[in-house]
C-alpha cells in the first residue's frame, strides 16, 4: 500500500521555495526540515540542492510513514524522526545543523510553537547558519489579503490557538532567542518565506 499523503498546496509552492533556496544556501550543508507534513517537500527540496543532506522531522507520528515513503530511495534524505518544537531537548536532531527550513507550522500550531522553534534553532544552527520559515504572516506595512483574512478566521474556528501571526511577534520571539529577521522574501498566493540568522 502507498503511504504517501498528498498536498496539492505543497507540489504547488514547491519550485518557487525550491528557486529562493538554491539562492539563499551554500552548495553543501546539513537541513534539519520542521514539520515535514507529507515528505513531499523533503523529496522534492533535497533533490534540487544535491550537496545537501535532509533530516525530515514531524510533531505527528502518523506522518513519519508518508514522509519515509516519499523519500525512498533518495540517499540524501535520513529517515524522519518525530520533534516537538517545545521540548527543551531535540532528540535525533544532529548538535549542529547549517539550516532549518520550517513551512506552514507556525499558524497550524499554538503560539508558544514559535517561540520553540527560535530557540531551538538558537541551540542547533551554524554560527552563520539559517531558519527559513514559510507561510502567510499578517504584516504591519501591508494590508492582509482578503484570502488570508478568511485562512485566518477558519484557521482559528478549528482551534482558536491557531491563527495567522503578525511578523512583529514572531520576529520578537526571535530575537529573544538571539535571531534576527535577514530577509523577507514574498512568495506566490501571498505567502512569504523569511530568512533568519543570529544577530550580530
Amino acid at each position: 500500500m502507498d503511504q504517501r499523503r498528498h498536498s496539492p498546496a505543497a507540489e504547488r509552492n514547491g519550485p518557487p521555495i525550491l528557486a529562493a533556496l538554491q539562492r539563499l544556501l551554500p552548495p553543501t550543508g546539513v537541513m534539519l526540515e520542521i514539520a515535514s507534513g507529507t515528505g513531499q517537500h523533503a523529496a522534492f527540496l533535497c533533490e534540487g540542492l544535491p550537496g545537501w543532506q535532509w533530516q525530515p522531522s514531524d510533531f505527528d507520528a502518523a506522518s513519519l510513514p508518508s514522509i519515509a515513503a516519499w523519500c525512498e530511495g533518495l540517499a540524501r534524505v535520513r529517515p524522519p524522526i518525530m520533534l516537538n518544537v517545545l521540548d527543551a531537548d531535540w532528540p535525533g536532531v544532529p548538535a549542529q545543523v547549517d539550516a532549518m527550513y520550517c513551512a506552514n507550522m507556525i499558524h497550524i500550531a499554538p503560539w508558544a510553537c514559535t517561540a520553540g522553534l527560535m530557540q531551538g534553532a538558537a541551540r542547533h544552527l551554524a554560527a552563520d547558519g539559517l531558519l527559513m520559515t514559510y507561510g502567510p504572516y499578517q504584516l504591519d506595512d501591508e494590508p492582509t489579503a482578503p484570502s488570508n483574512l478568511a485562512f485566518d478566521a477558519d484557521l482559528r474556528a478549528r482551534d482558536p490557538g491557531w491563527g495567522l501571526r503578525r511578523l512583529a511577534d514572531v520576529a520578537a520571539e526571535a530575537a529573544a532567542a538571539g535571531l534576527r529577521l535577514r530577509e523577507r522574501i514574498d512568495m506566490p498566493a501571498n505567502n512569504k518565506l523569511l530568512v533568519w540568522a543570529r544577530a550580530g
